[in-house]
């Protein structure tokens, strides 16, 4: 089975084979270094004329990929590390997820914006933060994160040739390695997907595990935390008697409560799970919008994500920091105890 890297790699292929309006821009991105994480690796070998490397300036290249999405092209621009997208921030914020509104619907910004995110690297409090939470609920934009449920490969393609405004691809830097987990090899699961009516498609998926008795908490996490929920699920089961449900979102904003909302309708307990800072972070958001929508029938409700400080650069003060698999079962065992 492929990895997730292996699958963003197919998927870039993929969409430069099928468009030729398809331009890369970015940091290191020409082989054969292929970029930091060779994800673009074999692109630059093959479309000579349209992977273009570029100065270390976070702003300038995602206001030129802003530029050539308003010319018609589909442009991809990966940023290094996604520590630094806050220096791209007036270009998304204020200018590509508005022109749309300001030209009154007549121009479009098919403009996807790839970067990795997240610890547990060794990489120092400035290459390992999970910053996604500062462009979520922003009007015109999308935030999407893969993890290793689905099809990457179809999410990141979707994205690149149907996006008709910028996309936000989170890709958290430990799951580049992990295989894509097909149904067939979830054994020890029951996998539903849902897909809105959104373009592009990015179906969010839920999980139970196969024969249990009927869960009592919602787990809810996305990207790799949804994998080190996974792992947190069945150790629930099997050594606590927990039985809980995951569900895991691709679509990150706008924000999709419908299937937390069908999970909590029979567990009535949610468990959020996010590898950035706990204030203001997504967890926050999901928490409010199902408190919304339930009241009194969402029993119980709490979040867990990474302490608030910089990523140490020490392994074990860094693995400290941050949310793992044995935090997940406490924080749900806590939940689940009153």
């Amino acid at each position: 089975m492929p990895t997730v890297l292996e699958s963003l790699n197919a998927a870039l292929h993929r969409a430069f084979a099928a468009d030729e309006r398809v331009i890369l821009l970015g940091e290191d991105v020409l082989d054969p270094y292929g970029g930091a994480f060779k994800v673009t690796r074999g692109l630059s070998s093959q479309y000579p004329e349209r992977v273009h490397t570029t100065p270390i300036s976070e702003a300038g290249i995602v206001g030129i990929g802003a530029g050539m999405a308003l010319r018609g092209l589909r442009p991809v621009v990966e940023i290094m590390f996604g520590d630094f997208i806050t220096l791209a921030a007036d270009q998304l914020i204020n200018h590509a997820a508005k022109f749309h509104w300001m030209y009154n619907a007549q121009a479009s910004v098919p403009l996807v914006i790839r970067t990795p995110m997240g610890g547990r690297r060794g990489y120092g409090p400035t290459h390992s933060q999970t910053l996604e939470k500062l462009f979520l609920g922003v009007p015109g934009m999308q935030v999407l994160a893969p993890s290793t449920l689905g099809d990457p490969e179809a999410l990141l393609y979707n994205a690149i040739l149907e996006t008709q405004e910028p996309v936000l691809f989170i890709e958290n830097k430990l799951l580049y390695l992990q295989p894509v987990q097909e149904a067939t090899h979830l054994a020890e699961f029951t996998l539903r997907s849902t897909c809105s009516d959104r373009t592009p498609p990015a179906p969010g998926y839920t999980l139970n595990i196969a024969g249990a008795p009927a869960p009592t908490l919602t787990l809810a996490a996305y990207g790799y935390m949804a994998d080190l929920a996974r792992q947190a699920l069945l150790r629930l089961a099997y050594k606590h008697e927990i039985f809980a449900e995951l569900v895991i979102p691709t679509r990150l904003s706008p924000l999709e409560p419908q299937p937390f909302l069908d999970s909590l309708a029979q567990t009535g307990h949610l468990l959020t799970i996010e590898e950035g800072t706990l204030d203001l972070g997504w967890g926050s958001e999901v928490l409010a919008r199902c408190s919304e929508a339930l009241g009194a029938s969402l029993h119980q409700a709490h979040r867990l994500a990474s302490r608030p400080l910089p990523i140490p650069a020490s392994g074990p003060l860094e693995a400290a920091a941050l949310p793992g698999v044995e935090q997940i079962i406490q924080a749900a065992r806590d939940l689940t105890s009153g």
